[in-house]
């Protein structure tokens, strides 16, 4: 998918045991990113986008991720839509889709203590190895060496979408053009794949996304910073800093 993957089992498990849970791990993000990738010409999307194959005889992963993508593009008014390049790209949905599934494994496998990262979308459960718990950075998108806020838990799920790294690439579906007014937006809830579609769809918005995320209801909750260097925030964000 384009980026790095980190991976912190915190439970007291036996080492062979951990290695194993790792290594099942990221078989999965792998196999999401031999099916998903935009990048890989021989990806089902690729082949799905090139016509060469139809959604009929994708896999049930794929089909299922389609799906919800349709419902995202219905409750983010558009804006959340997997066609907005003028090309298949579910991104913004299943990189923290896939980082949902594989903690969900985790839990049912006996590792409810853990910290799953791809790349910037977070999925944490339980305490940290410290038995604290997890303090989670968001990045300040001025700075990459420093932190805007530190947000605190022991079951969140924490998207960030932002222009810091990549420039004003999501582009506004409904003019066709990079959309600009927000510099990063950061979603918190209980499921990192809808956290992750959100803040695209909200950057996909500008300014008028900070209202839309306004109205979502709990437990969502969000941290925007805006292209003028403005940080607001729900007052519900488990934030310490």
């Amino acid at each position: 998918m384009g980026t790095a993957i980190s991976l912190d089992l915190a439970d007291d498990l036996p080492a062979a045991t951990s290695h194993e849970l790792a290594e099942r791990t990221f078989d999965w993000l792998r196999e999401v990113d031999a099916r998903f990738s935009t990048y890989r010409d021989d990806s089902e999307v690729c082949r799905l986008d090139r016509g060469e194959l139809r959604a009929v005889d994708a896999s049930g992963d794929l089909r299922a991720v389609l799906a919800r993508c349709a419902d995202l593009w219905t409750a983010t008014d558009g804006f959340f839509d997997a066609y907005a390049t003028g090309r298949l790209d579910p991104s913004g949905y299943v990189k923290g889709w896939a980082a949902q599934v594989a903690s969900d494994r985790l839990v049912a496998a006996g590792a409810p203590n853990h910290c799953v990262n791809a790349g910037g979308d977070v999925r944490v459960r339980g305490h940290s190895p410290t038995g604290e718990p997890w303090r989670i950075g968001v990045r300040h998108p001025w700075d990459p060496a420093a932190t805007c806020l530190v947000l605190t838990g022991t079951d969140l799920a924490v998207a960030t979408s932002g222009v810091y790294e990549r420039g004003h690439h999501v582009v506004d579906p409904r003019r066709g053009t990079p959309a600009a007014g927000l510099r990063s937006v950061t979603v918190v809830g209980p499921d990192l794949g809808v956290a992750d579609a959100y803040a695209t769809a909200a950057v996909a918005m500008g300014e008028p996304g900070i209202a839309w995320l306004d109205r979502l209801p709990a437990p969502w909750r969000h941290a925007v910073v805006t292209d003028d260097a403005r940080l607001l925030r729900s007052h519900a964000l488990p934030a310490t800093s």
